[in-house]
């Protein structure tokens, strides 16, 4: 699914006069977006799909531009976000979405980090507290070990 969402908004990129252009991609991209995008909302982006990819290619502003960031930059001094609203919210999830995968791979990487083979044998919440104190270790390094041990020491055993 992730490799559809990306090959979808690869249709946004404006090198080489928009070639990479497909409207009934780009559809099915604001369908993933149930939330965002009413079955209205997907009609009349069709029809806002039409006219934004005549108008951007016609337009010499967006000729030069290369990559999807430079593009809502224009997108937004030129003022076409006004006009094409359901166009302007599908490039902000475009942008948004390679944010969210890269923060899932963080994830995934530092669960790895983690649970190294030696470390398989623990449970899931000795995991999670594990999980967490490597993710929040900027906050973890400012306590005073000796501090933990002494609490440690103070407590009655179980």
């Amino acid at each position: 699914m992730n490799t559809e969402l990306l090959l979808c908004v690869a249709c946004l990129n404006p090198n080489n006069s928009f070639s990479s252009f497909d409207k009934e991609k780009l559809i099915h991209l604001a369908q993933f977006y149930s939330c965002d995008f009413s079955s209205t909302e997907v009609m009349a982006l069709d029809n806002q799909l039409e006219t934004y990819i005549i108008d951007v290619c016609s337009n010499d502003q967006f000729s030069t531009i290369k990559g999807i960031g430079g593009f809502t930059q224009k997108f937004v001094q030129t003022k076409k976000n006004l006009a094409y609203p359901l166009v302007y919210l599908l490039v902000k999830l475009a942008l948004i979405l390679h944010v969210a995968n890269a923060s899932v791979e963080w994830a995934f990487s530092t669960m790895k980090t983690v649970k190294i083979q030696l470390q398989n044998w623990m449970g899931d919440q000795l995991f999670n507290d594990y999980l967490i104190i490597y993710v929040e270790k900027d906050a973890f390094d400012s306590i005073d070990n000796k501090a933990i041990m002494q609490r440690f020491q103070k407590m009655k055993t179980h």
